[in-house]
């Protein structure tokens, strides 16, 4: 199984990617919890609701790891709970950055601001591209300070969408030689 995750700042176009390749692959996906909760609660999220968010996006990503497809796309993880929770509150529960890392991920598409016009949607807060691009800077420093293996997605849609689709193809072409190889 191969897990690939989407992260970025908000209108970065995670949501739209992630459906988009995960008909592309016929895969299943784990869709952004927050953005399900907000809508359910009619109010903006509290630090007190952090834990219970990110205790549903990790069950949900648990559960579709526990099926076993050969390829599994995120759209985000604990990482954009761990860092919206920094960036509103100043403060993150330890338990999710340890959630986190105990979590093997195989790629992790990285989502630029840049050149992504911010779309209103009544979930959003950073409509500043400067507000995006620190989110963005926040990102790929946690990643870099952890060793993920990430892939730097910047350009238009479609360009994004072409580069992730072949990186995600070279990942599932590994895996059949390597299958193959173990079967020879």
């Amino acid at each position: 199984m191969k897990v690939v995750v989407l992260t970025g700042p908000e209108s970065s176009g995670k949501s739209t990617l992630s459906r988009a390749l995960a008909e592309r692959f016929d895969a299943p996906l784990v869709s952004e919890y927050v953005r399900e909760f907000i809508e359910q609660e009619q109010r903006d999220t509290c630090y007190a609701d952090i834990s219970t968010i990110a205790e549903q996006q990790l069950q949900r990503e648990l559960a579709a790891r526990a099926l076993q497809p050969p390829l599994l796309l995120l759209d985000t993880n604990l990482l954009s709970n761990k860092l919206w929770s920094e960036a509103l509150f100043n403060h993150s529960p330890a338990w999710i950055e340890e959630a986190l890392l105990a979590q093997q991920y195989d790629l992790i598409g990285l989502l630029s601001p840049d050149g992504m016009p911010w779309q209103a949607d009544g979930q959003r807060c950073q409509p500043e591209l400067s507000e995006r691009l620190e989110f963005h800077k926040n990102l790929a420093s946690w990643l870099q300070q952890h060793q993920q293996p990430v892939l730097h997605l910047t350009g238009s849609w479609q360009e994004r969408y072409a580069t992730l689709e072949q990186a995600i193809e070279q990942l599932l072409l590994t895996t059949a030689a390597q299958q193959a190889d173990a079967n020879y």
